[in-house]
């Protein structure tokens, strides 16, 4: 039983009390008495369902924003671009180490050095929004995923031309999923913050995917 209903029983038991012990004319205003209370009690316990259904409301209304918009929540962005940072900073020092040719390895330094910059940009946003980035999102697991059998393969495979080549494919194929997604992402945050944040690394990507492209066409023997 809700408030209003306690209140209005414990006002009735009252107001019998008192018609039960008063004179006719004591009761005809214990029953004016008894009416004010009871619309007071009314009014109430109407006002209180009336807060009731509006704190509902909100509560719907704050999960529907977090709700993923096109596949996304800021969380799943934040937790995305971490994992593709991650990835690119072994890949890459895995590239200084074992790249033969100079522009490969001079490119693997520059993803290190660029990668790394963006994921403390990246993580001081997700501090600044107070959004925990999503770990546990698909898109992300693929991106680990993806990372882990790379750096695995390229670890077993040989140095030289061949094994050059396999990293510099793999990198135009990551950076154009990773653009991809990150175009598609700005598109879903109602976040101007984060927006911002995925359009520069988007251009920064972009950049990568450029960079990357030239270097197989003019400084790697097909």
């Amino acid at each position: 039983m809700n408030s209003g209903a306690n209140a209005l029983v414990r006002v009735t038991a009252a107001v019998v009390l008192i018609l039960c012990a008063c004179s006719p004319r004591d009761r005809s205003a214990a029953d004016t008495t008894a009416s004010k209370v009871g619309a007071a009690v009314d009014t109430a316990a109407g006002r209180v369902g009336a807060a009731a259904d509006t704190a509902a409301r909100r509560t719907d209304s704050a999960a529907a924003s977090v709700a993923k918009r096109g596949g996304w929540t800021d969380a799943s962005v934040l937790g995305f671009i971490g994992a593709n940072n991650a990835g690119e900073v072994r890949l890459g020092q895995l590239a200084e180490k074992k790249a033969t040719n100079p522009a490969v390895k001079k490119f693997a330094q520059q993803l290190v050095t660029e990668h790394r910059a963006l994921a403390l940009e990246m993580r001081s946003l997700a501090q600044k929004l107070s959004v925990t980035p999503d770990t546990a999102d698909s898109d992300v697991h693929k991106v680990m995923d993806n990372a882990r059998d790379q750096i695995k393969d390229l670890t077993d495979k040989s140095a030289g031309a061949d094994w050059d080549k396999k990293y510099m494919d793999n990198q135009i194929d990551d950076h154009k999923d990773m653009l991809d997604k990150l175009q598609d992402a700005a598109k879903n945050t109602n976040s101007a913050q984060l927006r911002a944040a995925i359009e520069k690394a988007s251009g920064k990507v972009q950049e990568h995917l450029t960079k990357a492209q030239s270097i197989k066409e003019n400084d790697l023997k097909s």
